[in-house]
């Protein structure tokens, strides 16, 4: 029998690795049915693993059902040959293209409580706006790009809205944790299929479908700052039905004392402003209406409430309430036999609601951004032969802005307004994948736009993958890239900054691109090393108070990481991430891009055993330089001091369906500066309770 192996990414934050298994070989042998039809019917050892030269895609992770009940310990006997399934199917990417993936085991190993906490151990990532204190001022970038140069999904529906202003970037709360079965990250190619805006990458977060017996999953947590956080989830299927539905709701007071110069600090020496309270629903039903055709229907919605840190002084009392609504339908449908012609059909509905107000002294402001976006989208799959394969599409987005802005303050009276914008998008997309030879493909992919502000553009891309041995295989990719000015820095004023609309902004236009080798240095120790660049012309910032086109910036770096098997329910992991994202052109010529730090490494080692679990994370971060709302003194070329981080997390069975989780974090109770005068509280911690029923 063929064995396939699936390589873990080496840039996650997984600790208890599980090696690939029954789902991991399914998948790859789908992917590559023309390579061979033999069936997988065993989970090979570790030492069984080797690595097939005709299948150099080696970035996925999957985990083994086997340590999956073990660690748990609450899988039902007669529900152990069911395996997981989810709404979003695993992509099936252009071959070239490197995928991360992290799947809800290692979700629930790591704690997170949102989207942010996910990505933030990714490869690449530098998140400054997630965790005790954080603002929405301090962004998401990967690999220097900001939040918006890239392109987040669910279910492989787009929910960026493209706002900016009002901290009305995606936010990364919107979907509670428990429905995530798995997030991934693409780059590459993948930009012609999801985007000409994706200069960072693509991150698609695929939902939870129900499967087998219903099943009700709960957990509370506690812990300092006032913090609360419960989940509950309801699952399962019935003949041709499946479905999932899940709740969060999190709270934090976020008030902890912060030396002399921080951000939003008060009178008594503590942070001001700064809590957090967030309510997430996620609910889904799929119809398998035969065996060729089917139908999703998932929906998710939020509630946020947050209060605003500012950078420098006076102390900022603006308050910032989201509410977000994702709907979606899918029909997906086998047009011939077997995988060689699949049709995915899906509409979309997604809504973001920001509104800011405050106080500003003996004067009262309110801004409001209500975006809402109709989406349409025809994916083909086809097989056309043996070593052609041909994806193909259609992509319709309709974008409704309603800006409204008030202010009492004699300065900005004239500014206020309202404003009702739209736009409309269409683009046609093809990627074509040849394989030469046995261990050779190359991807060629176009996206052309249609654009009711900007006009017709084409984006080309090209990818390449080649396994130069059974062990190594090396990879590369360029995307030609555009990302237009939202419609609230075209025309909506910002009362909460002062910034003005500028209604002849330019798109941003430019170029990705990655090398990369990917080894299997033994049957234990794994690694991928992944050089990557970007260059992007006319890029939009604030200029005077005003949106304006800034200039060129160039971004150059490396992703390294390894992954080590110890030995059986150990462990370890190392990976870094060098980031160079430069301003060529302007006043700030010379100078990192503000926010992101140069370098970023992280490791950690974990056991697990019989339901037992203990994992030790460890960060490092160089600091990032403080580009703007800098304290009287302070130097544009300033950059935060570096630190390290140290967290601690475990579970303890109680029971078989049972359990106590533990999350300490900041062990070393570091009050260090993390972005931008905002300061860490030092050491918290989180006990709480897991149950399956």
């Amino acid at each position: 029998m063929k064995k396939y192996f699936s390589l873990l990414t080496v840039g996650l934050p997984s600790l208890l690795i599980a090696f690939p298994g029954l789902a991991a070989d399914t998948e790859i042998q789908r992917r590559n049915s023309d390579k061979s039809t033999e069936a997988i019917s065993d989970i090979p050892s570790l030492s069984e693993i080797e690595l097939p030269a005709t299948n150099a895609e080696l970035l996925t992770q999957e985990s083994a059902p086997n340590e999956i009940e073990s660690e748990t310990g609450s899988e039902p006997s007669d529900d152990a040959d069911i395996s997981i399934e989810a709404i979003g199917e695993k992509d099936n990417l252009p071959e070239s293209t490197p995928t991360y993936a992290i799947d809800k085991e290692e979700i629930e190993k790591q704690g997170a409580t949102s989207l942010a906490d996910i990505l933030k151990r990714m490869p690449g990532f530098a998140i400054n706006d997630a965790g005790h204190g954080a603002d929405t001022h301090t962004g998401t970038y990967y690999r220097g790009a900001s939040i918006n140069q890239s392109v987040f999904l669910i279910n492989g529906r787009p929910i960026n809205n493209n706002v900016n202003t009002y901290h009305g970037g995606t936010d990364l709360n919107s979907i509670p944790v428990e429905a995530i079965e798995r997030v991934e990250l693409y780059s590459g190619t993948a930009s012609a299929l999801y985007g000409s805006s994706a200069f960072g990458g693509v991150v698609n977060i695929i939902t939870k479908e129900g499967y087998g017996k219903p099943k009700l999953s709960a957990s509370a947590e506690f812990g300092s700052l006032s913090l609360n956080n419960q989940q509950v989830s309801y699952g399962g299927s019935s003949d041709n039905v499946k479905y999932n539905f899940s709740f969060e709701r999190f709270f934090t007071d976020n008030r902890y004392r912060v030396p002399v110069g921080a951000a939003n600090r008060d009178s008594q020496g503590f942070l001001s402003n700064a809590d957090t309270a967030t309510s997430t629903y996620f609910g889904s039903i799929g119809l398998d209406l035969d065996k060729k055709n089917s139908l999703n229907l998932d929906i998710t919605k939020l509630s946020s409430r947050r209060g605003l840190i500012y950078f420098g002084f006076p102390l900022q009392q603006d308050r910032l309430d989201h509410d977000g609504l994702n709907v979606g339908l899918s029909w997906k449908t086998r047009l011939g036999n077997g995988e060689s012609s699949n049709l995915t059909t899906s509409i979309g509905y997604n809504q973001d609601y920001f509104s800011t107000y405050g106080p500003t002294g003996a004067f009262y402001r309110t801004g409001v951004l209500d975006t809402q976006q109709l989406t349409a989208r025809v994916d083909h799959e086809w097989k056309v032969s043996s070593n052609n394969k041909l994806r193909w599409g259609l992509d319709l987005k309709n974008t409704d802005l309603n800006g409204d802005v008030f202010s009492t303050n004699p300065i900005r009276i004239a500014n206020n307004e309202t404003e009702n914008r739209s736009l409309f998008n269409t683009a046609l997309f093809a990627v074509n994948t040849l394989n030469i030879g046995e261990n050779f493909l190359i991807d060629l992919g176009l996206r052309q736009s249609f654009d009711s502000q900007f006009g017709n553009y084409l984006n080309p891309s090209v990818g390449l993958r080649y396994a130069v041995t059974p062990i190594v295989a090396v990879r590369g990719s360029w995307a030609g890239g555009q990302r237009n000015p939202g419609l609230d820095q075209l025309y909506v004023y910002d009362t909460v900054h002062g910034w003005e609309p500028n209604p002849d902004l330019k798109p941003e236009i430019g170029s990705t691109w990655t090398a990369g080798v990917d080894v299997n240095f033994s049957e234990n120790l794994i690694g991928q090393f992944t050089y990557f660049g970007s260059s992007i012309g006319d890029r939009l910032g604030v200029v005077a108070g005003r949106w304006a086109n800034i200039g060129l910036v160039d971004t150059n770096g490396l992703e390294a990481a390894l992954q080590l098997k110890i030995a059986a329910g150990w462990s370890t992991f190392l990976n870094y991430t060098y980031t160079d994202s430069q301003i060529k052109t302007g006043l700030e010529r010379g100078l990192q891009l503000g926010l992101i730090p140069y370098s970023v490494l992280q490791t950690g080692v974990g056991y697990q055993n019989a339901g037992w679990q203990a994992n030790l994370y460890v960060t490092y971060n160089s600091g990032a330089r403080r580009s703007i709302f800098n304290n009287p003194g302070d130097r544009t070329t300033d950059f935060a001091p570096s630190f390290v981080n140290l967290d601690l997390t475990g579970r303890i069975p109680l029971t078989t369906n049972l359990g106590l989780t533990v999350y300490l974090e900041n062990l070393l109770g570091e009050q260090y500066e993390r972005v931008n005068r905002i300061y860490s509280p030092g050491f918290t911690f989180r006990l709480g309770l897991s149950a399956n029923f």
